[in-house]
């Protein structure tokens, strides 16, 4: 066992807290739904990055590659200024929703390079330009363009070209559970000296604004460069002080002057470094060397092509040579990490493919993040008082009362999503699986305890509206954590499993009743996780009325079933109480597959014989119907509905088998519909799917055509060919139509940057490519498809699958031509500085590969790191 995995079983056991000192500090609290206190609900409006550096929030902290404690009560990261930039860079700067041609996004260039999961050693890299930051132009020309552009990134401004920038490397190495050593490092790529200023800030997230009797923590210098850091919470820590900066101090409080024209409540408030630093206010900051927020700050001149080092200890120990043991304590932690993920690498194929799997992983554990939102708190409070009572009463979430967060939880992007969303949830704790088992399963417990969970089961969407609606993926997650977990620990973690079936059962209930109008077992979902895939916004009512069958609501629910009933066959040979969930989640899969096939022998079905492929169908008030025939990834979606498993398993459960086969007998109609779940064959395997042979063949023709669903580097969300040009169709009045977009999105349906017409998206694939393998598993290699469609050559699911698997790993690897297809061919990123560092986006061109959306969305595009290993698991 590596040190690493040793340090992991010490805290899971409970034996020692590593897991205390994390990555946990968001790079965006402004500008998120529980900061808004607008009477409007634009959060965006409500409080700016302009703002933030004045306005102490209410619910968390942000700043640049920064940690906190696990309850986020102090947090420590790093400030920068170059001497030219208008105020000091504390955060990470973006534009907003209704700033972006392509709606939010970070425009720094910042990348997460190395992590393990106690956060023992954690590495990150920031990219400071010497010249002025170029916010306005980055407003400006972003405001000029519209969605027919690309995004104006802070490289198309050439500020990088010329090598006048800082790589400001800051690392942590644990020495101990509450023993951080901490050390930055600047080198100037430039050929000329060039001055930079060091900030690294010490501050105690504001939890008693508002609190009676609270009591305030306080950060002192004691003389000889140590802080002295006292709470009530956390008791005391010290951060011992490499060198001779100069140390300055102010309160974590609003500047209420600047921001309202209102006095200050203290006389030394939140923005006062920017003051002092950037303005030369000196007056700004405490003279009495104390205070809730402590800024420690070097000056340097850095030498062309050379680099300066900064050097802290932040522990709850006393100690009287801090930095005796500061080299070995990272040479040591670096060499454990190193060894720790030698282990995690079986499946790479290259010293390349290897760095892309660290720092996909790196990626996922830098974004956890502490996330604290009461919401009926929030509705409630007013702390500027500048509303009436209960202003917030028909809030957003306000039908979510019961809903109280105050964990660390895994972010799809710290910047541009710094909140949870419920299916991305899922395919994160997949990617944690690998390296941190038991973190996933917690993670994937959080969304179903009470106070997360609606009262009527439905599960948290995400922060912006808790109430819509997310792919039913959490039972599938569950699911292969477990088994992940026992392959790694040789045991199984039945209470885990169980403890998620139980909450499930209740929101499956909720989905029966909600989303099947009719009770037909044909479901409607709504948007279901897939941005800007229909002709209409699917999440609002039908224009006109009526209502959509959708392939996908309808396909995610059979899947739901029979992941479920996948979980149940698992806990009924631990515990026999559950053989009659066996049964009851089979039955309604088969139920289901019984109305999508029915309605696909009628002219009104969801499947179309003619095309080989699952549409939608727009119901009308007056009865008559239409199939829409958009031609999506969410036809491919009854593929997923797929899950296999042995006759050593189906003999321990011979009255399971008994009941199943009398419901045969019952609705031999139904039972003729599944994939020969009674073993026809007479081999070990038995297979429960939405698709026999012959209408699997029918979609991978579509899917597996370069025309079409195929990319060099994926599966793409719409067919190519057959939208490139507009589909249009005429509905109560109004013409709507969807066109192949490859990248970027081309319109604003769901807001800036969502779009599932045309590009490639990291769940839908992790899933193509999981049931390609269940689907071989039962077939064998004797089943064969022209792979791709047109070349006369014929391949096995299995290899299919492992082929998509290479071709999603394409675009983070270097091509023959020593570039990555991620960055689209911008010879920046071919340079020595930048080559090696891999950015990995919301989603990625359907043509070309190159990532678009959140540049850090380490969260379901996580998935490359573990996609074969994973999607074998069945």
């Amino acid at each position: 066992m590596t040190a690493e995995a040793t340090r992991l079983a010490q805290h899971y056991d409970k034996k020692e807290n590593w897991l205390k000192w994390g990555p946990y500090l968001s790079e965006r609290q402004w500008g998120t739904v529980r900061e808004d206190y607008s009477r409007d609900g634009n959060a965006w409006d409500y409080l700016s990055h302009d703002m933030a550096r004045s306005k102490a929030y209410k619910w968390g902290e942000d700043g640049i590659a920064g940690i906190s404690d696990d309850k986020q009560l102090l947090c420590l990261s790093l400030a920068l200024w170059n001497g030219k930039d208008p105020i000091l860079k504390e955060r990470l700067f973006g534009l907003t929703n209704g700033e972006g041609n392509h709606g939010e996004d970070v425009k720094e260039l910042y990348y997460y390079l190395d992590n393990v999961p106690t956060h023992s050693y954690q590495q990150y890299l920031y990219k400071y330009p010497q010249q002025p930051y170029p916010y306005n132009w980055l407003v400006e020309e972003n405001g000029r363009r519209d969605k027919r552009h690309p995004e104006f990134e802070l490289t198309d401004t050439g500020i990088f070209s010329d090598d006048k920038y800082f790589d400001v490397f800051s690392e942590y190495a644990k020495a101990g559970t509450d023993d951080i050593c901490i050390r930055y490092t600047a080198y100037n790529r430039g050929s000329e000296p060039a001055p930079l200023h060091l900030i690294p800030q010490l501050v105690f997230r504001n939890t008693w604004s508002g609190q009676i009797m609270a009591q305030q923590p306080l950060i002192t210098n004691t003389g000889d460069g140590v802080l002295l850091l006292q709470s009530e919470g956390l008791g005391t820590y010290r951060c011992y002080v490499d060198g001779a900066p100069q140390l300055l101090f102010t309160n974590n409080e609003t500047n209420h002057q600047r921001l309202s024209g209102k006095q200050n409540h203290v006389p030394y408030v939140k923005d006062a470094f920017h003051e002092c630093v950037v303005q030369q206010r000196t007056e700004a900051v405490s003279p009495v060397q104390e205070g809730s927020k402590a800024g420690i700050w070097y000056q340097f001149e850095v030498p062309a092509g050379g680099s300066v080092e900064v050097r802290l200890r932040l522990t709850n120990a006393t100690l009287k040579k801090p930095f005796a043991t500061f080299e070995q304590v990272f040479n040591d932690r670096k060499a454990e990490a190193d060894a720790f993920y030698e282990t995690k690498h079986a499946a790479a194929k290259s010293e390349d493919e290897k760095r892309m799997q660290r720092q996909a992983w790196a990626g996922m554990l830098w974004n956890k993040q502490f996330y604290a939102y009461n919401v009926n708190q929030w509705l409630h409070e007013d702390p500027d008082h500048t509303h009436c009572d209960n202003y917030k009463r028909n809030a957003r979430n306000s039908e979510w009362k019961h809903f109280v967060a105050e964990d660390i939880i895994s972010m799809p992007d710290k910047w541009e999503y710094p909140w949870f969303a419920a299916w991305d949830h899922a395919f994160h704790a997949l990617a944690f699986a690998t390296i941190d088992p038991d973190f996933a399963k917690d993670q994937l417990a959080l969304l179903v305890k009470v106070r997360y969970m609606h009262p009527n089961g439905q599960l948290p969407a995400y922060e912006w509206d808790f109430s819509d609606v997310n792919p039913p993926v959490h039972a599938m997650a569950a699911y292969k954590v477990f088994k992940t977990d026992w392959a790694q620990k040789g045991k199984p973690d039945y209470v885990f499993l169980e403890k998620v079936f139980q909450k499930l059962l209740m929101n499956f209930t909720w989905w029966v009743n909600r989303k099947d109008s009719n009770g037909n077992n044909i479901f409607e979902g709504g948007f279901l996780g897939l941005d800007n895939i229909g002709i209409f916004n699917r999440s609002a009512p039908v224009p006109g009325g009526g209502y959509l069958e959708q392939a996908d609501g309808t396909s995610w629910m059979a899947m739901y079933s029979l992941n479920l009933t996948q979980i149940a066959i698992e806990l009924s040979l631990y515990n026999p109480v559950y053989k009659s969930m066996v049964i009851k989640f089979f039955e309604h899969f088969l139920h289901i597959a019984g109305a999508i096939t029915h309605m696909g022998e009628e002219s009104e079905g969801l499947w179309d014989d003619v095309d080989g492929f699952y549409y939608d169908v727009l119901r009308r008030p007056d009865g008559s119907w239409d199939r829409l025939r958009l031609r999506s990834i969410v036809g491919l979606i009854p593929m997923f509905a797929t899950i296999l498993f042995d006759t050593p398993t189906w003999e321990k459960l011979p009255d399971v088998k008994e009941e199943m086969d009398r419901f045969a007998r019952r609705r031999p109609d139904l039972a003729a519909l599944v994939s020969r779940w009674r073993d026809e064959k007479g081999d070990e395997q038995h297979l429960m799917s939405l698709l026999r042979g012959h209408r699997l063949k029918l979609l991978l023709r579509r899917m597996l055509d370069p025309n079409e669903f195929l990319s060099d580097y994926g599966i793409r969300s719409l067919s190519k060919i057959y939208h490139d040009k507009p589909f249009g169709y005429w509905l109560n009045g109004a013409d709507y139509s969807v066109r192949y977009a490859p990248g970027e999105s081309e319109t604003n349906m769901f807001g800036g940057n969502s779009n599932w017409r045309g590009p490639i998206w990291f769940p839908l694939n992790f899933l193509l490519v999981d049931a390609l393998y269940s689907l071989h598993d039962y077939y064998t290699a004797d089943f064969r498809v022209e792979y791709p469609t047109g070349s006369g050559q014929y391949s096995s699911l299995a290899e299919i699958a492992a082929s998509l698997s290479e071709r999603l790993k394409k675009p983070f690897l270097e091509d023959a031509n020593g570039s990555r297809p991620v960055f689209g061919g911008d010879p920046l990123y071919n340079r020595p500085h930048f080559k090696d560092y891999i950015l990995f986006y919301e989603y990625f061109n359907g043509d070309n590969g190159k990532g678009h959306g959140a540049s850090h969305q380490t969260g379901w595009t996580g998935l490359v790191a573990v996609m074969d290993p994973l999607c074998k698991i069945h």
